[in-house]
């Protein structure tokens, strides 16, 4: 079919060119009068001059009428044969447009389809996880109606503790035979238990959390997502994970599935006396979750912050006591107690000195520390609070301070009583750890060998490019095509050139120094003269890190940097998908966890402070660092801006070959980070 443009040049534009157009080689010539031109009514028009003695010496009347005549005729020709050229514009022009219109609807019809097919797909996806995660609410809603039998004096902690290992070894059995007989009474639904139970076995360990905060629930800092993330990792490998926090008048509920109150009385020993707590008890992603309310000291946990309170010790050494006292008395025989940081490193020290001797003896400690800085440093006296003894503690070997004597640090009693202990540092050794952890040199270097390191992980089930549903393509590390995509649409979302050919460079940061800005504006101004393009966005409502960026884009004025104020989830994942490089601010971030996430997407991580602060410890021989920290330093780690810029310039098949192999690596909760906690569970089982 023509398009309608193809015979626009051919169409007269005016009246007064019909007759050149119409002047071909086999056209027929009239002869016409100079500077006579015809109305389309017939009349001569005011430019027709007298004929000159020449003209109309040969002519009579007869003959100029014919003449005439013969124009009029003309005339009427090439005004019809206009009229025909414009109905047959008319009629391409409309058949065009139809044709266009089809096309369209052919398009949006196959637009469609593939949204429904995709959607389908989601849907039966979701089913899926949702059919997981119903099994586990149901596990949990019969282990808690375990608790519950135990306190109210049903059933032994000994017979408890069998009836929990059939649950959760026979998970997808027991959530098809019982999800409709938890509306049942206890007494009916222990019979039912004690009927199934016969020929299970022992599989995997059961760990409890005595932790202060949980992703959604409770979220301040790298304590959060690693509670869950762990937790979910180890359920995923068959263990038995449980949860214990304190019930924060703060606490994000929504996320819990059959929150109950548990109605027994449960009591717990603090500065003298027992005090009453009532005890809640729910499913999060598909975790047993207690939470503790206490009674008397109601405003313990009844407060706008979690931390920073003069009594702070006080607070959270009640909620371990606590925690202790509930898992004693409904007879819970955990293989492992999970601690974390100081605030529950208490635990370890009324563990050995009070709780070892109540039915759980086989059960071991473990500590987790996401920072050695924050220590709780207290006066002796104070540890009777919870019924511990300040004279047999207060000793070099225990919990005295190594450089404030007369004071007792708790982080240092968890270490000292704890059967292994975990630092969470995905960059750093081993001994690079010992050597600088705050007053703790002598006490880490004295119980070395119970020492592990753990990277942190990252959610994978959210975070991963081939099927993340934020993004407008999905791609893998099999199939790179999506991820040009997601580059233009990132590109288009923040007012850039839109081309993939472009270096994208992304950012996103919680916070930044006037060191980290000073040398951020420097990598800036020499990339984008290079032609590199930049988009920043800020993480979480941080005044500051937003009058940092703003004055960094007023002092920049370049059309290649792009800000974003305030933190978008569906943009954070076209951020990483979009861009080829991701600025970090350290590559040990257990907070945002932007190294892990950019790996997975393939974007390098490039630290801002690479080129001052490079990964090669020339005097650390230590070998003991993660498995991440090893592909770092090998890959991205000490490489630069610039340097990186370069490489993707100048050896674009090598990169290549680095971003597809990183993307295949896993880097999640589910691997290495999980690995090394079983190890260590493993190890104190052993003890």
């Amino acid at each position: 079919m023509l398009m309608a443009t193809s015979i626009s040049p051919a169409i007269p534009s005016s009246p007064s060119r019909r007759f050149s157009i119409l002047t071909t080689p086999n056209a027929k010539f009239v002869k016409v009068p100079a500077l006579c031109c015809l109305r389309k009514n017939g009349e001569i028009n005011g430019l027709s001059r007298t004929p000159s003695p020449m003209d109309s010496g040969g002519q009579n009347d007869g003959e100029m009428s014919l003449e005439q005549s013969s124009n009029v005729e003309l005339e009427m020709k090439n005004n019809e044969i206009w009229r025909l050229f414009k109905e047959a514009q008319q009629n391409i022009l409309y058949l065009n447009k139809q044709r266009l219109k089809a096309v369209e609807e052919l398009n949006e019809a196959n637009r469609e389809k593939q949204l429904l097919v995709d959607k389908i797909e989601q849907l039966e996806k979701e089913t899926r996880r949702a059919s997981g995660k119903d099994n586990l609410a149901l596990c949990w809603a019969l282990l808690l109606r375990i608790d519950a039998m135990v306190l109210g004096g049903m059933i032994s902690p000994a017979e408890a503790t069998d009836l929990r290992r059939m649950v959760m070894d026979r998970k997808v059995s027991v959530a098809n035979v019982f999800s409709d007989m938890l509306q049942k009474r206890d007494a009916e639904l222990l019979a039912e238990l004690r009927h199934f139970s016969e020929g299970s076995k022992k599989k995997g360990f059961h760990i409890i959390h005595i932790c202060t905060e949980m992703e959604p629930l409770v979220s301040i800092g790298p304590l959060a997502p690693y509670i869950t993330g762990l937790s979910c990792a180890l359920q995923r490998k068959g263990h038995l994970v449980e949860v214990i926090l304190p019930k924060y008048a703060s606490l994000d509920l929504d996320e819990v599935q059959g929150l109950r109150e548990i109605e027994a009385e449960s009591y717990s020993y603090f500065n003298g006396e027992l005090h009453g707590n009532r005890i809640w008890t729910g499913v999060v992603y598909g975790i047993g979750v207690t939470f503790i309310q206490p009674l008397y000291f109601s405003s313990f946990f009844n407060r706008d912050r979690i931390y920073d309170y003069p009594d702070d010790f006080e607070r959270f050494t009640y909620f371990s006591r606590a925690s202790l006292d509930y898992i004693a008395k409904s007879g819970k025989q955990p293989d492992v107690l999970h601690l974390h940081n100081w605030e529950t490193a208490i635990v370890g020290p009324l563990f050995w000195d009070i709780f070892a001797k109540q039915g759980l003896g086989n059960t071991r400690i473990l500590l987790t520390c996401h920072g050695l800085d924050s220590q709780c440093l207290e006066e002796p006296d104070k540890l009777a609070l919870c019924g511990l003894d300040p004279g047999r503690l207060h000793r070099p070997d225990r919990l005295q301070d190594t450089a404030k004597t007369h004071l007792v640090n708790i982080l240092k009693g968890g270490v000292v009583y704890s059967n292994k202990v975990v630092v969470m540092s995905s960059m750093d050794s081993k001994g690079r750890i010992i050597r600088s952890s705050h007053g703790l040199e002598h006490t880490l270097a004295l119980h070395k060998e119970k020492l592990l390191v753990a990277p942190c992980g990252f959610d994978n089930s959210t975070w991963d490019p081939s099927k993340d549903n934020f993004l407008p393509v999905n791609y893998s590390a099999e199939n790179m095509r999506g991820k040009d995509a997601c580059k233009v649409a990132l590109q288009q979302q923040a007012g850039l050139s839109e081309h993939a050919s472009f270096i994208l460079v992304g950012c996103i940061f919680s916070e930044v120094s006037d060191f980290e800005l000073e040398k951020l504006k420097k990598v800036v101004w020499n990339a984008t003269k290079g032609g590199a393009q930049f988009v920043f966005m800020a993480n979480g409502a941080v005044p500051t890190i937003n009058r940092a960026l703003r004055s960094f884009q007023e002092e920049l004025e370049d059309g290649n940097v792009k800000f974003f104020y305030r933190y978008d989830e569906v943009l954070s994942h076209l951020m990483f998908a979009g861009s080829d490089i991701i600025l970090c601010q350290s590559f040990d971030d257990p907070l945002l966890q932007v190294p892990l996430k950019a790996l997975k997407y393939g974007a390098a991580p490039v630290s801002i402070t690479s080129g001052d602060q490079n990964f090669r410890y020339s005097a650390d021989h230590d070998h003991e660092i993660t498995r991440f920290s090893q592909f770092m330093r090998s890959t991205f780690g000490n490489m630069t801006l610039s340097q990186a810029l370069d490489e993707i310039n100048n050896n674009p098949s090598t990169w290549k070959t680095k971003i597809s192999d990183a993307m295949m690596r896993d880097f999640s909760w589910d691997a290495e980070c999980c690995d090394i906690h079983v190890s260590a569970y493993t190890a104190v089982k052993s003890l």
